[in-house]
């Protein structure tokens, strides 16, 4: 049979097109499930630390460090798994993932400095998880299915650090913030590559 290098180069195209729609319509599998573990892990200890602080800033301020140590360690993760697994953060799931799970933070990130402001801070615990569950939830539409029943978990505890006393606070972010992220980047590390 004689070799078609015209035809060759249409069925190449045709098979980049259809792995590119593809990897659009699917899912965000590079989720870091090891990521998860770490920013869980950081959380622990900062529960405690936070629950020894007398003032309200000074709670504040742990808990931020943490978000922002978190963060980093999500990031990087994030970036590293995406490399690993030859994934586009820009386009497709991607990228549709990190536009869906960004507005909740940045609301939690403005309403952590209204609620601080207007000495409510008794309100953080429950934003906190609210707000991260929602967008684990809505980047999760892109991602597998279990990173939004992660979100999930985390609306759950939002919902009871309403209903509880300030004290209890420290509790429910060590259990979400904390052990859903270990248990759920188990999960995630184990059935979807790391």
């Amino acid at each position: 049979m004689q070799r078609n290098p015209e035809s060759e180069v249409r069925a190449a195209e045709h098979l980049r097109f259809i792995r590119d729609m593809m990897a659009r319509s699917g899912s965000f599998t590079a989720v870091p499930g090891w990521g998860m573990i770490a920013m869980g892990a950081t959380a622990l200890p900062t529960a405690w630390v936070a629950g020894l602080q007398t003032a309200p800033g000074r709670w504040l301020a742990v808990w931020l460090l943490d978000a922002v140590l978190a963060a980093c360690i999500g990031v990087i993760a994030l970036l590293r798994k995406t490399r690993q697994s030859d994934v586009s953060l820009r386009s497709g799931p991607g990228r549709k993932y990190v536009l869906s799970l960004l507005p909740p933070m940045v609301a939690g990130l403005l309403l952590t400095i209204a609620a601080w402001q207007h000495d409510q801070t008794a309100l953080l615990p429950a934003l906190w998880l609210l707000l991260y569950g929602a967008g684990t939830i809505t980047g999760g539409a892109y991602s597998v299915r279990a990173v939004p029943l992660m979100g999930i978990g985390f609306m759950a505890l939002g919902t009871a650090a309403l209903l509880v006393p300030f004290g209890w606070g420290n509790v429910l972010l060590a259990v979400g913030f904390g052990g859903l992220n270990i248990g759920f980047g188990l999960i995630i590390a184990k059935y979807y590559g790391g």
